[in-house]
């Protein structure tokens, strides 16, 4: 259990007056919403050592309501994101990149949420080159509406335009935000990732003093309902981490909700991993369906959810989205596409029904945050590092290192060429 240490009211007053970036002060300027550089949320989870923090896909309103007040009965930072497939111009899911930070802003205001958060864009792909032109009009409007970090995912292309994606994005993401990069794409048919391929890119980003916070890996990971036979690789993340020691670079676990709390426990305490995803099972867990220890969807001997009487959502309810589901052809892991049709109506069920989808979901994240993440305590954390350094910008953690005219464009190919 957390002994919810108190934060000094007059050291969160002063961390309101200075550590909110730019962004967040202009859209909401009479906030007492703790909204924050997913730097400092890094930092934190690194002075408590062994600890990372819970990144909630807030696919739902009652996912973002419950991981909030899980964080706040935790006493720990925690990051709300979502992805540009759950939350981007083709969404499946109401709450989007450009409306999520007014609901954490709102949320945090209405409960009287005083532990930092930052606004994570999850997986803003880059699939083939000629979405980078797109992307520098698109990634300003999500700093516009209140983003604080951002992962920039062209881990599909090949590692040399993989780098250069990120290369030709960085002017476009605010020096001060929380920045992801990724290598090996997630679930990709080329295999897991190696050190070659992320020394390749974290070395080329240095070289043009860009210094991301998270690296993002293909180390097992799986996204959605199954559990992997495998799951994510320890060693082989251990390994990576430890090649990039020197960069000060962080983990960003994907995928968690395919596999155990033993395993989770384990990037925990014997990787540099400070952020870990949760998807899928906050989804599931709020629509009251039944879960394994870990937030892994439990399917009966047809294959289908099995639905928690009285939890979650109402039975009429969860039959018309089961007859929808059906309807459309949706199974197994595309239940997500529910979320965008459904909204609405799961905000229109009674107050008692919605709170206790909110409920469940901060049971489990409290669970998660304290007993296999590490997380507890972290809060204060982050408030003494604003304090420290006096402004929403800590900087980054590490230097430069690589000598740029090794890394020019020429150089960056003929490079990749070579892994």
């Amino acid at each position: 259990m957390s002994d919810n240490r108190v934060i000094n009211s007059s050291d969160f007053e002063k961390a309101l007056e200075i550590g909110r970036p730019p962004n967040v002060v202009k859209l909401f300027p009479n906030s007492k919403a703790l909204i924050i550089s997913g730097k400092f949320i890094d930092r934190a989870m690194i002075a408590k050592g062994n600890a990372m923090t819970m990144a909630a896909n807030g696919r739902n309103i009652f996912v973002i309501r419950g991981a909030l007040r899980a964080a706040q009965k935790a006493n720990a930072a925690i990051m709300i994101e979502i992805a540009r497939s759950e939350g981007g111009a083709s969404a499946y899911c109401a709450v989007n990149y450009w409306n999520i930070a007014r609901q954490v802003d709102a949320l945090c205001n209405e409960m009287g949420i005083t532990i930092p958060v930052a606004i994570h864009a999850d997986h803003y792909g880059i699939k083939k080159e000629e979405d980078i032109a797109g992307a520098k009009t698109e990634i300003p409007t999500l700093f516009e509406a209140g983003m604080t970090s951002i992962a920039i995912d062209a881990s599909h292309l090949p590692d040399d335009k993989n780098l250069l994606a990120n290369l030709a994005l960085n002017p476009f993401v605010p020096g001060w935000a929380g920045l992801e990069t990724e290598v090996g794409e997630i679930k990709g048919k080329s295999g897991l990732s190696t050190v070659d391929e992320a020394l390749f890119l974290i070395q080329g980003l240095n070289a043009h003093n860009i210094f991301p916070d998270w690296i993002a890996l293909n180390n097992g990971t799986t996204h959605g309902i199954e559990e992997s036979s495998q799951g994510i690789q320890i060693a082989l993340t251990s390994e990576i981490h430890e090649a990039l020691a020197k960069y000060k670079v962080s983990g960003a676990q994907h995928g968690t909700s395919g596999n155990s709390s033993d395993r989770l426990r384990e990037i925990t305490a014997k990787t540099r991993t400070t952020k870990a995803n949760v998807a899928t099972a906050l989804q599931m867990i709020s629509w009251g369906l039944e879960v394994n220890d870990y937030g892994n969807a439990i399917l009966d001997d047809n294959g289908d959810f099995i639905k928690v009487k009285d939890e979650g959502v109402t039975e009429p309810m969860w039959t018309e989205m089961t007859a929808y589901a059906r309807s459309k052809e949706i199974k197994g892991g595309n239940y997500k596409k529910l979320n965008l049709p459904f909204e609405n109506k799961l905000s229109g069920q009674p107050k008692d029904i919605r709170e206790r989808m909110a409920a469940r979901v901060e049971k489990f994240v409290f669970n998660i945050l304290v007993n296999v993440f590490n997380a507890q305590d972290t809060a204060p954390l982050v408030i003494e590092e604003i304090l420290k350094t006096g402004t929403y910008n800590p900087g980054p953690k590490a230097e430069r290192l690589e000598d740029p005219n090794e890394w020019t464009r020429e150089k960056i190919i003929e490079r990749a060429a070579m892994i």
